[in-house]
């Protein structure tokens, strides 16, 4: 045995450095003569040499100043057997020099495990006196790995130094579960190394997100996939030096891969993809986006091979053509949610092929955003040819018009959500038609800056009346007005959630035949942006859905007064949120809801309030435990003093000033 000395507090033994290395540097290493280190020890008396001045540094016993003599080679044996006891050890051996965390990060879990039960079986262990004591029930409150699921570095802090720290104080927890890497460091950025540590300390990591990481390369995204088996989810963006050998890497060391998102990679083409397609028979979730490389050959191929467990598809900007529409349409058996963005190459036999290869049978949720293959023709052939279709989300898509919109829904049958933005030849005409064949399960119809959706001349000979319909989104419409707002109201009766945003001319007129005509009761009803609506209209509202009503956002509404309030305080029984901004509400009526004391408000914004002023303070400081949100943004007449004041009264409120 090498002769042992008493050191630091407490009087740890270490074994001296200087004979250490004799042992190791000696050829061929008996596992029987390797000794225990006490992390504690280690970890202090290297502090200890590295925050010490020369001179001091020299008065040090020469078996501690050898330590850092030591080579890599023998220093990482000593380390890979340091007690890593709720990752105390290890973590404070990290912190001693930039070499020893280094060292650190480069063992892998599995090499930690065979030393540690080697000086089990050779040493009779060491108590760490510096260990907290913790109760058997807490240690099943608390478990060891409490702090190992999930990591966010982010911007500046994202550096190889606090990457590898991570990994390696996690690593004696179990290692990390879940990392996402957002940003890099402008000179210190994330590389190639600290993606290593955390591949060889964290053999279970399940999830890694790479977001605008430019020096990770193919290399780093290789030691993930060779000691990170397990990974399920890898979202990679913005990562230029990304290429296809880095993804083959991981189709073939990581087989459980079930979700893979690319965007922006300019280094990733066909064959990361065909790879990927081929290995990961599991793979439920593919988003694309961006990769200019990418073409049908690489789609067709993932599509191809997963077409059992492929669920969800989201193609953005991609080089591709009606080929690879063809191959979702044939193969995609298993789709459910389909989301297609920005294909300028894909025409209007691409979309007509794929609905009618009949493979989309399972497909719920469509999603298409500036695709001028999206037609008339096009869209009758989707709602034919999936027959389980029940959300479709079309936005700029200008070459829909209210003929395709009628052929749409004399074939979807059980569609239950519509949502048009931008669609600038949908008339109400033809919504009216649509509303008038929809099927009994239609519950939610948007349309939002679609320039065709104005007044027209005469109603229809025969009014649609859709009772099932619930959700009612009209916004940014500016042709919209009081005229086709009073024939909405008549036509759905059973409305609950209603969106009239940035209707500018939509006045009380026309908000009153709607309000009235609400058979079930509105529940969330945002007039943001109404600048023409009165308290009349506000009143009649809450005086006829007070009881059910629990949302109401008045932004901008420059003709809401007190009066509303006083309604709202004596109506409204379910009122949870509330949103005055830029109202002309003043103390007065600040201080009618907080007299009503039924109302349990949990949000309420009343940014830019010009009347609001340091009067209200008592008021709003009297808004009760329910209250978690207040915005008081731009009420200049408030003061930073009373600002401060309703912060310590009302700690528990996320308060906005």
């Amino acid at each position: 045995m090498p002769a042992l000395y008493a050191y630091g507090d407490g009087g740890c033994l270490v074994p001296a450095p200087a004979e250490l290395a004799g042992l190791f540097c000696r050829g061929a290493v008996q596992q029987r003569k390797r000794t225990l280190v006490a992390a504690t020890a280690v970890a202090a008396a290297a502090a200890e040499c590295v925050r010490a001045s020369k001179k001091q540094r020299q008065q040090l016993p020469l078996p501690l100043r050898s330590l850092d003599a030591l080579p890599d080679e023998c220093l990482f044996e000593i380390l890979r057997r340091v007690p890593g006891g709720g990752g105390r050890g290890r973590g404070a051996s990290a912190c001693v020099s930039r070499r020893w965390l280094a060292l650190l990060g480069s063992i892998r879990a599995s090499e930690l495990c065979q030393a540690a039960a080697a000086a089990a079986a050779d040493t009779p262990s060491l108590p760490d006196l510096n260990e907290e004591f913790v109760m058997e029930e807490d240690k099943e409150k608390f478990p060891a790995d409490r702090f190992a699921i999930d990591r966010v570095l982010e911007g500046k802090e994202a550096t190889d130094v606090r990457l590898s720290a991570m990994a390696v104080v996690a690593g004696s927890r179990g290692g990390l579960e879940k990392l996402a890497v957002r940003g890099s460091h402008p000179t210190r950025g994330v590389t190639d190394q600290g993606l290593s540590a955390v591949a060889r300390g964290s053999p279970n990591l399940g999830s890694l997100a790479l977001w605008d990481v430019p020096l990770i390369t193919d290399a780093g995204l290789a030691e993930i996939a060779a000691g990170c088996p397990s990974l399920e989810r890898l979202d990679i963006s913005r990562c230029p030096l990304i290429t296809d050998k880095g993804l083959a890497a991981v189709a073939q060391g990581c087989p459980n891969l079930v979700s893979l998102t690319i965007e922006a990679c300019s280094g990733v083409a066909n064959e990361g993809l065909r790879a990927i397609g081929r290995s990961c028979v599991k793979l439920q979730a593919v988003n694309i986006k961006n990769c200019p490389l990418v073409g049908d050959q690489g789609i067709s191929s993932l599509v191809c091979s997963a077409t059992a467990s492929l669920a969800k598809i989201r193609l953005q900007g991609l080089n591709i053509t009606d080929a690879s529409l063809a191959v979702i349409g044939y193969y995609g058996k298993a789709v459910t949610d389909l989301i297609l963005t920005r294909l300028a190459t894909v025409g209007e036999r691409g979309f007509w092929v794929m609905a009618n290869a009949a493979g989309l049978q399972n497909l719920r949720c469509m999603s298409v955003t500036s695709c001028p293959g999206v037609t008339d023709l096009a869209l009758a052939s989707i709602a034919k040819f999936c027959p389980s279709l029940k959300q479709l989300y079309l936005r700029k898509c200008g070459h829909v018009s209210d003929a395709g919109l009628k052929a749409f829904t004399e074939s979807a049958k059980v569609f239950e959500n519509l949502q048009l933005e931008e669609c600038n030849r949908v008339t109400l005409v033809g919504i009216l038609a649509f509303l008038l064949n929809c099927s009994q399960k239609f519950r939610a119809l948007s349309l939002v800056k679609c320039m065709g959706i104005k007044d027209i001349c005469s109603a229809p000979a025969q009014l649609p009346l859709c009772r099932s319909l619930r959700f009612l989104t009209i916004k940014d419409c500016p042709g919209f007005t009081d005229a086709s707002l009073a024939v909405v109201g008549m036509i759905c009766p059973q409305l609950e959630q209603v969106d009239l945003s940035g209707l500018g001319e939509v006045t009380d007129n026309g908000l009153l035949p709607l309000i009235q005509s609400s058979e079930a009761g509105l529940i969330k009803v945002d007039l943001s942006g109404c600048k023409n609506i009165t308290d009349v209209a506000v009143s009649s509202l809450v005086k006829g859905h007070g009881k059910s009503l629990k949302k109401v956002s008045l932004e901008g509404c420059s003709k809401i007064t007190d009066a509303s309030l006083f309604t709202m305080s004596e109506s409204c029984t379910e009122l949870a949120e509330l949103d005055l901004s830029n109202c002309m509400v003043s103390d007065y009526g600040v201080a009618i809801l907080a007299s009503a004391s039924h109302l349990k408000l949990r949000v309420l914004s009343l940014s830019g309030c010009s009347k609001v002023t340091q009067k209200s303070v008592p008021f709003l400081g009297n808004l009760g435990q329910s209250l978690e949100g207040l915005n008081l943004q731009f009420c200049n007449m408030i003061g930073n003093h009373n600002i401060a004041s309703l912060e310590k009264k009302l700690w528990w409120c996320d308060i906005l000033a």
